[in-house]
């Protein structure tokens, strides 16, 4: 349904994610998936969560636009495939090191009262610091009280 390209900003030259979601295809929860997504990367502020920027329809292609920051390591499904490929595994420190952030992530998540829904080795990055942040909140839905 989207597909996620490296953009830079003219203006200063930063580097972003731009996922860029057909809605000429999608049913109208899809729809809704799509819009709540921006609403929940809106909302959120967190290291191990990926940080939103802002969101424009482009009416050419028919997309929801989400600029979001660019979290350029990979997902860890192809760090995942990566040690399968050369046969090493990750270190006991590294796993203890991404496990942590991804339960940060989760934690702030859980704080605002939003559950994720899809958590998979696909969505979960890995930035230039090394570090994991959550991502594709389409499906994510807030927890009653």
């Amino acid at each position: 349904f989207s597909t996620v390209h490296e953009a830079k900003k003219i203006s200063d030259g930063a580097i972003y994610a731009l996922k860029k979601v057909k809605l000429g295809k999608l049913s109208e929860k899809e729809k809704q998936n799509a819009v709540n997504e921006i609403r929940i990367l809106a909302s959120i502020n967190h290291p191990n969560v990926i940080g939103y920027k802002e969101a424009f329809f482009e009416n050419k292609e028919g997309c929801l636009c989400i600029v979001m920051e660019l979290a350029d390591g990979g997902d860890l499904l192809q760090g995942i495939e990566k040690h399968k490929k050369g046969r090493t595994k990750f270190t006991e420190k590294t796993i203890w090191h991404y496990f942590i952030q991804i339960v940060r992530g989760l934690k702030a998540l859980h704080d605002l009262k939003i559950v994720h829904r899809d958590i998979k080795p696909e969505n979960i990055m890995i930035n230039h610091n090394n570090e994991a942040v959550l991502i594709d909140f389409g499906v994510s839905a807030l927890k009653e009280c």
